[in-house]
């Protein structure tokens, strides 16, 4: 299977660290993220879910569900966090999928079979409240991943589903944001953005970010 951006995200249940996992359930109607690894006790990926344990406030804060995935078992992810909360010096707070089976790495295409035809590869994937994708981020087993942009990601997605507006390049939550083309009536204009706008070009208009 595919996964592509505005895909339903799949269902599943499955054992993990913290017991059995419903997925839907598990999110309820927060954001979620889920991300792969290769596989436990992998200095990469002991790094990534140390980190990712130290943004548990950040992830609250924007209302997001974080859950980990590897094709290891349950006792082997147990082990694992033991050594991710010495080794990272925080507390792993969030539920490691148990995907012996590769049942939810077939879901949600997380093996490549010309990277490995067994060992999932770095992808993680942002969900919304709907259950729609809206991210897919993949990359090789041997790069762990910028969770900075992780959340940069989603403070863009949350805004811009909220206003109509776009985050151009390297833009950080506090900075100027672009009108989306389509709102062309000036009268529209103001009442959307009293702070006003600057049209750099008829089709490039930035104004600040209009929740801040």
């Amino acid at each position: 299977m595919t996964l592509r951006l505005g895909d339903t995200a799949p269902d599943f249940e499955q054992d993990s660290s913290e017991g059995t996992i419903n997925f839907y359930d598990f999110l309820g109607n927060h954001w979620g993220i889920l991300f792969s690894h290769p596989a436990d006790y992998t200095p990469v990926c002991t790094t990534e879910l140390g980190f990712t344990a130290k943004l548990k406030d950040e992830f609250e804060k924007r209302d997001v569900k974080a859950i980990a995935l590897s094709v290891d078992d349950v006792e082997s992810h147990k082990g694992w966090i033991n050594d991710i909360n010495e080794t990272q010096n925080t507390t792993v707070n969030f539920p490691i999928i148990a995907d012996k089976d590769r049942k939810v790495s077939t879901l949600y295409d997380f093996i490549h079979p010309n990277a490995s035809e067994t060992v999932t590869v770095r992808s993680l994937v942002i969900i919304d409240p709907d259950k729609k994708v809206r991210l897919i981020i993949t990359y090789p087993a041997s790069t762990g991943r910028n969770f900075h942009e992780i959340l940069r990601v989603i403070d863009s997605l949350q805004l811009t589903d909220n206003y109509k507006v776009a985050t151009p390049a390297n833009w950080q939550d506090g900075e100027d944001v672009v009108i989306v083309p389509a709102i062309k009536d000036e009268t529209e204009l103001t009442e959307r953005f009293p702070k006003g706008y600057t049209a750099v070009k008829p089709y490039l208009r930035l104004t600040p970010q209009p929740n801040k």
